[in-house]
């Protein structure tokens, strides 16, 4: 196992991240799995991700849910185009600023012409490390299985590369 998946917050970690997604990676998401099955990680809420009262903002956790479906619809369409045509996204409550947040997301439908995902948030115990409340829960549907244009052939070079390294089963 190399640096990456051991520590992702270590130099290569983010490194990783930045390949993989440039908008989470500006906010200091770490991934942690990574398969067509399933992605997670983790989000540290810093003045960057918070709205004016010092919580994630709504958005933050919406881009994260986009991220990941689009990510794993991607992988799951065999590296075809997906595009995202409908978010829902529902907050149960904040996470405060210096709360870490765990995001998990999973197929729900994967279709030859759409994909359906669900992607959850709940803010980490502090105390244990352990998933505590449920801060949100969104539903992505994408389109997939698109053609990939002949600009656009490597964009899954990334997930390909990462997704052997960070390939474990979500629970």
């Amino acid at each position: 196992m190399d640096g990456a998946t051991k520590d992702p917050g270590s130099s290569r970690g983010k490194a990783m991240m930045a390949e993989l997604d440039a908008p989470l990676h500006a906010l200091g998401f770490e991934m942690e799995e990574l398969s067509p099955s399933g992605l997670s990680g983790r989000l540290l809420v810093t003045p960057t991700c918070c709205q004016p009262f010092k919580v994630l903002h709504g958005g933050v956790s919406a881009l994260v849910a986009e991220a990941l479906a689009s990510m794993g619809a991607h992988m799951a369409s065999g590296y075809r185009r997906v595009a995202g045509v409908q978010l829902s996204i529902n907050h149960f409550r904040a996470a405060a600023l210096g709360d870490t947040v765990l995001a998990r997301a999973a197929p729900v439908h994967v279709g030859r012409s759409t994909q359906v995902w669900e992607v959850k948030l709940w803010k980490m115990d502090p105390s244990t490390g352990e998933k505590g409340p449920q801060i949100a829960e969104s539903r992505v549907t994408l389109l997939s299985n698109m053609p990939l244009p002949e600009e656009h052939k490597n964009a899954g070079d990334a997930l390909k590369k990462y997704a052997s390294k960070l390939n474990r089963k979500i629970a």
